[in-house]
């Protein structure tokens, strides 16, 4: 037996193995009962050993098998339309920059109707309203789209399957 899989398994290495059961159940190449017991197995593991059978019968990870079915190909969209503003927010950001230009938009509209009354342009006080409220939003906006974006893979790679 190789000495690398008679190595103890760390937690991570673990999460990595269930993390690839459930790419492989996605795919449908487990059934539900199967991944549950080879989830099962994965969490029990004490060695590489023990984590090697698991997906030593599932393809390597950014592998594709010889036969693969083949999708129709889509027609370019006939607008070059790119990735809107949002895209790439989460829901809870997409709420909050609705909430915040339904409210800009309504003072606005009352300050427009105000200074048009009167004669006279009345003191831009919507700008209190959109300039804080806007700058907190934006700025925790820009972390959550860094953030999203530095995301990179795991480094460290299972052992590969010998034999």
């Amino acid at each position: 037996m190789d000495n690398g899989l008679m190595l103890r398994a760390s937690d991570h290495d673990r999460q990595e193995v269930v993390d690839r059961l459930r790419g492989a159940l996605e795919d449908g190449r487990l059934k539900m009962d199967e991944f549950e017991d080879r989830m099962g197995l994965a969490y029990q593991a004490v060695t590489y050993g023990d984590l090697v059978p698991l997906y030593a019968d599932l393809p390597a990870v950014g592998q594709k098998p010889g036969r693969q079915a083949y999708r129709p190909a889509l027609a370019a969209p006939a607008c070059g339309y790119g990735h809107g503003v949002l895209a790439d927010l989460p829901a809870a950001l997409k709420v909050l920059w609705t909430i915040w230009l339904t409210a800009v938009s309504i003072n606005v509209v009352v300050w427009a109707l105000v200074s048009g009354t009167s004669a006279h342009l009345v003191y831009p006080w919507p700008l209190w309203v959109a300039g804080p409220y806007g700058a907190a939003l934006l700025a925790v906006s820009a972390g959550v789209t860094q953030i999203r974006r530095s995301r990179l893979p795991a480094g460290r790679r299972l052992p590969p399957v010998t034999g």
